[in-house]
């Protein structure tokens, strides 16, 4: 009989997978084995998922539930694969370790990009893979060339649907079937997580203000924003929830984040007369939305908003995403489609007339052919066949508002429309006659004292 190994990093992750077992998303196994992997920095101080308060309610859907970390000690798990001449006897520890036999294997994995999913595919040979996609990422290109070894094996995309309609573009180069997990089985399983939360000193759903819920995303750990700007996202979160009536918030930071992220915006929300609580226990933002329902959700770019709208019903606001817009580099960097989808459906915290309208549309906003122009941008290797209705989209959407996703540079050296002028369009794209423009106006610039102040 097969046995079934699902990768999963976070209890996200694992109510993703328990709802897909739970909707018959998989064929039945003889055995199915949850694989933990903790990837925090320091998974010694940090609680695997399987130690946090909500996952002893997903505990039954799996047979074993094992951790990738100790399989793999002393070796990091968010760093470590094997070389490949190591391979055969890894295959072999694993499956002596695991009591595998020789039974064929079926691997579920996540984030197929990087490494755990890389090396554990790796060391699996031959074995089928589906994929499941827990965030707004699925919606974009991948992000990494998939050696064919693995990308061949991979024959589904399994997600949620929290933009409705909009189609995965996540490993569309190998053929792998997008199929949604059913949003009426992933919220079950939620409540279920929900039951075994701890109380939360927060303010409680009944009062008559139902309180703002902002979420925090550590977006300097990532190199995108300073410490100082990612501070001030959470202060701006807080006059905008004030600005919008709101008398009182929780804020949910990221669980790496450090304490001090928070301590502008409580200065901010005392400022304002604002009540705000702090919820640093490690809870999924799906607990709070259950315990809360929360009159209004603010966030950067995080899925959870979109569980917060699609799911629960709840209103939401983005603030920051122009300056992640602008920011993010290198243009391929697998956050664009995220930061791309809050951008364009969600309203600005700022926008009082948008927050009350809440259209959430994709349809409305031609969002997939957006995105398949943003998607062959970032990945125009990956994805060639995308060219022509990149092409068709910029043609009809040259406004300021729609260019926000792209950048000049990168649609000149693609030939896209919204690139140079076509007065300087003869300038060939080659490196050296570019640099030899570059210094013919640099020397133009010193002869007639251009740019002195």
């Amino acid at each position: 009989m097969t046995t079934r190994i699902l990768l999963a990093s976070t209890l996200y992750g694992a109510a993703t997978l328990a709802a897909a077992l739970d909707a018959g998303c998989f064929e039945p196994a003889g055995r199915t084995i949850l694989l933990v992997s903790n990837n925090a920095a320091n998974p010694e101080a940090t609680p695997a998922l399987d130690e946090m308060s909500g996952f002893g309610r997903l505990r039954d859907r799996f047979d074993d539930v094992l951790s990738w970390n100790e399989a793999i000690h002393p070796f990091h798990p968010g760093s470590w694969s094997p070389r490949p001449d190591d391979v055969p006897m890894w295959e072999r520890h694993l499956r002596l370790l695991w009591n595998l036999g020789d039974d064929p294997v079926h691997l579920v994995a996540e984030s197929i990009q990087v490494v755990p999913a890389l090396a554990i595919t790796d060391i699996f040979t031959g074995a089928p893979i589906d994929l499941y996609a827990d965030g707004l990422m699925s919606y974009g290109p991948t992000r990494n060339k998939i050696p064919p070894l693995i990308g061949t094996r991979i024959r589904r995309v399994l997600h949620l649907d929290l933009v409705p309609g909009l189609r995965p573009m996540l490993l569309r180069e190998f053929g792998a079937e997008p199929t949604v997990v059913p949003n009426e089985a992933f919220l079950k399983v939620l409540a279920q997580t929900a039951e075994d939360a701890p109380e939360l000193p927060v303010p409680q759903p009944d009062s008559d203000d139902r309180p703002a819920l902002l979420l925090g995303q550590y977006l300097s750990a990532l190199s995108i924003l300073t410490a100082d700007e990612e501070e001030e996202l959470h202060v701006r979160m807080v006059r905008g929830a004030h600005a919008l009536g709101h008398r009182s918030a929780v804020f949910k930071p990221h669980p790496t984040a450090p304490a001090r992220f928070s301590y502008r915006m409580e200065e901010e929300a005392r400022r304002l007369g604002v009540q705000l609580a702090v919820v640093d226990d490690p809870l999924i933002a799906e607990v709070l939305y259950q315990r809360l329902r929360p009159g209004l959700v603010v966030g950067c770019f995080s899925t959870a908003l979109f569980t917060a709208a699609s799911l629960y019903g709840l209103p939401v606001a983005r603030v920051g995403t122009e300056l992640l817009l602008d920011r993010l580099t290198p243009y391929e960097n697998s956050n664009r489609v995220p930061v791309t989808i809050c951008h364009e459906l969600l309203p600005d915290v700022a926008d009082r007339a948008a927050v009350a309208a809440q259209r959430l549309d994709p349809a409305a906003y031609g969002l997939q052919e957006l995105l398949a122009a943003v998607g062959f941008a970032m990945q125009p290797k990956v994805n060639p066949d995308l060219r022509e209705r990149a092409e068709a989209y910029l043609r009809g959407h040259q406004t300021p508002h729609t260019l926000a996703y792209f950048k000049r540079r990168r649609l000149t050296v693609l030939d896209l429309p919204g690139g140079l002028p076509a007065r300087l369009a003869f300038i060939p794209r080659d490196a050296r006659v570019r640099g030899v423009v570059r210094r013919v106006r640099s020397l133009r610039r010193a002869a007639t004292g251009e740019g002195r102040g």
